[in-house]
């Protein structure tokens, strides 16, 4: 039985007994205590309740669910895990990246970046700008589809006004565009594609490619905004921010050729070709067509270059430096194209497996409509990758190449209608060079046009103070060389024959080019009585004073054609004539003792090299037509009557073979030892050859 404890009494107070002690209640009469009738009557009007409601209560906070799926400590216990709550004005807010998926944000914080780009100024502006173009760079180049509004954040800081923070943004800008550019050609979205239920991946990159797209098409239209700022007069500040957007674009053109918008970098540069001043960016630009030229392989890069200079220098007048000319020179088309092809069937490449140019049989194997369904899918595909890969064919190539050929010959020839005097050394080196691509049908118009040139440079010095019309080239008081140019036409004469078939051209063009083999012997005792026969447009020499100012020729300071000099070309003359590839046995007697005999009377005149290079090529000739000229060398041994007259310019009618080559004794004393060697070698070749 349990027991139940004993319950708690009150303590109660004792009695004080000053109030009397025959009381036996503990309640005190209310009319004998002071105040209490006071509380009793107050109390019934106490509000209880109102206290009650007025205090200030403590409520839960209520907490955030967590979301988190629950985790497993290390002692094996799965405890919910717990995330560490944000409190709002932490850390330095949302980033760029975060506000990619909300355009509206990304619209504000951009405002916000500018804003508070412009606020800040000075050096510290420039600190800042390098920290955050560093941050958003590397973030977009670790994974470009993620960040893909950094374009955008790259762009606004680029729009700063301070000068320096814009040439930052820009080279940032060039340095990641070359890094996430693909090796394709993004083509624009058609409504059927946007329809077109793709996965998640394939509409990531889509969007990425957009994206990128559209940024680098606002990038290219800053650049061009910005290198036509430099015009006339402006600033330093404006021309170096010039200076840098040309050499992005000219980075951006070697580095992806192949990708969207080449023909607003190619307009860029030919823009800065076009102009009268020759300065650091114009040779830039000039030195990046011609590595582009060089290095293409598609051949549509470089016919869209052409098209466009063609085009400037037709709206021009040609008036443009001869520089810009040159670079055709550059172009691929004139080591691919330097085979002859056949001229009774189209060269094409033969097959793989191919028995000399037959198919193989092959047994026809069984196939059902399944599996010729999946065949043409599987070619579709390949087809596509090919496509992607940007693989061309050499058909398209070649075709690719011929209109660039065609482009760059009705340059040469609008320019030669035109006698742009300017231009006209230019275009008579790459008719040299581009001869043996030229069309026959084209040879007897060029002929006659070079024999114009040729006759004019007779009379080019008296009329050597008209300059003709006035432009806006700087060296357009130049003079033109006319002898060089006029041994630029008969190096381009003989170059038409070359790699092709000169006997059937020869006969049935009729081909005449003694016109230009009696200039040439005309003119070698002038040449060799010029004083520049050694210089070049490098070397370095002032102008005689003294002289007058129309025969004041500026051969270094203007010159008009390449930088070889007219030795060079003199020597590149003779051997075309006296030494001709296709048909070296075919060349008269006459013609060759006479010209034995004026180069070696010129050679007295000539400097040292000059008489060197001069023997060099006589040793070449005794070598070849010793049996024919043998004769000249040996007083007893003279075939020809009468008296040789040097002066006369017919080759026939100057009687050769009446003289005797006694210019080799004075030679033999020539205070170089390498002349006097040279001698001896010609005379050796005359002895080894009868």
């Amino acid at each position: 039985m349990t027991s139940t404890p004993a319950r708690k009494r009150r303590r109660v107070s004792p009695v004080d007994s000053t109030k009397g002690e025959s009381s036996s209640s503990t309640l005190v009469d209310s009319t004998d205590a002071p105040g209490v009738d006071d509380f009793f009557s107050n109390a019934a009007r106490w509000n209880l309740e109102q206290d009650y409601e007025s205090r200030p209560r403590k409520l839960k906070k209520k907490e955030k669910e967590n979301t988190r799926l629950p985790i497993k400590t290390a002692e094996g216990r799965v405890e919910p895990l717990q995330v560490s709550e944000i409190k709002d004005g932490d850390g330095d807010g949302a980033s760029w990246v975060e506000l990619d998926n909300n355009e509206g944000s990304v619209q504000e914080h951009l405002v916000e970046v500018k804003t508070q780009v412009d606020k800040v100024s000075g050096r510290q502006q420039i600190l800042e700008a390098k920290e955050e173009l560093a941050r958003i760079a590397t973030l977009i180049n670790e994974d470009p589809e993620e960040y893909a509004g950094g374009f955008r954040t790259l762009a606004v800081i680029a729009s700063s006004h301070n000068i320096t923070v814009k040439k930052l943004a820009l080279a940032t800008q060039l340095a990641v565009y070359k890094d996430v550019i693909p090796g394709y050609r993004i083509r624009p979205l058609a409504e059927a594609d946007m329809t077109e239920k793709v996965s998640k991946e394939v509409r990531r990159l889509r969007a990425f490619e957009q994206a990128l797209v559209g940024s680098y098409q606002s990038f290219v239209k800053e650049l061009t905004k910005y290198a036509k700022s430099s015009r006339g007069d402006v600033s330093e500040a404006i021309a170096s921010l010039a200076a840098v957007a040309i050499s992005c674009a000219c980075a951006l053109l070697l580095a992806k050729p192949h990708f969207n918008f080449r023909g607003d970098l190619l307009k860029i540069l030919v823009e800065k070709l076009s102009g009268k001043r020759v300065d650091g960016d114009f040779l830039k630009s000039r030195e990046t067509l011609e590595t582009l030229f060089r290095n293409d392989e598609d051949g549509t890069p470089s016919l869209d270059a052409v098209a466009l200079l063609t085009k400037m220098m037709k709206a021009r007048g040609f008036r443009v430096d001869e520089s810009v000319l040159n670079t055709f020179l550059h172009l691929r088309l004139l080591s691919e194209f330097s085979s002859k092809g056949s001229q009774n069937h189209i060269d094409r490449p033969l097959p793989q497996n191919s028995l000399k140019g037959k198919k193989p049989k092959f047994k026809k194997e069984f196939r059902t409509k399944k599996q010729r369904k999946l065949e043409k899918e599987r070619k579709a595909v390949e087809k596509e990758f090919k496509e992607a890969d940007a693989v061309v064919s050499h058909e398209e190539r070649d075709k690719m190449q011929a209109e660039t050929l065609k482009l760059v010959f009705a340059t040469y020839f609008r320019i030669l209608k035109a006698r742009a005097s300017n231009l006209m050394g230019a275009v008579l080196e790459g008719l040299a060079k581009y001869a043996h691509l030229i069309n026959q049908d084209f040879f007897v118009d060029l002929l006659e046009a070079l024999k114009e040139l040729t006759t004019q440079a007779d009379t080019m010095p008296d009329d050597s103070n008209d300059e003709g019309e006035e432009d806006d080239v700087d060296d357009t008081n130049a003079k033109r060389d006319a002898t060089r140019e006029s041994l630029l036409c008969i190096i381009t004469a003989f170059a038409l024959l070359e790699g092709q078939d000169a006997s059937k051209a020869a006969t049935t063009l009729s081909l005449d080019l003694s016109f230009f083999i009696a200039y040439l012997y005309r003119t070698l005792y002038s040449l060799a009585l010029n004083p520049d026969l050694e210089l070049s447009a490098k070397s370095l020499r002032l102008p005689d004073p003294h002289a007058p100012t129309q025969f004041n020729l500026p051969f270094t300071t203007n010159n008009k054609i390449n930088i070889q000099t007219t030795t060079v070309l003199l020597l590149r003359s003779l051997s075309s004539i006296l030494l001709p590839p296709t048909s070296t046995r075919a060349v008269p007697p006459v013609r060759v003792a006479a010209f034995s005999k004026q180069l070696l009377s010129s050679s007295l005149q000539l400097p040292e090299k000059s008489v060197m290079a001069l023997l060099g090529l006589m040793n070449k000739v005794t070598q070849t037509h010793a049996r024919k000229i043998s004769g000249m060398w040996n007083t007893e041994e003279r075939k020809g009557d009468g008296v040789f007259d040097p002066l006369r310019g017919d080759l026939e009618g100057s009687n050769p073979f009446a003289s005797t080559i006694w210019e080799g004794e004075l030679l033999r004393l020539h205070y170089c030892p390498a002349v006097r060697d040279g001698v001896k070698m010609m005379e050796r070749c005359i002895l080894d050859g009868r």
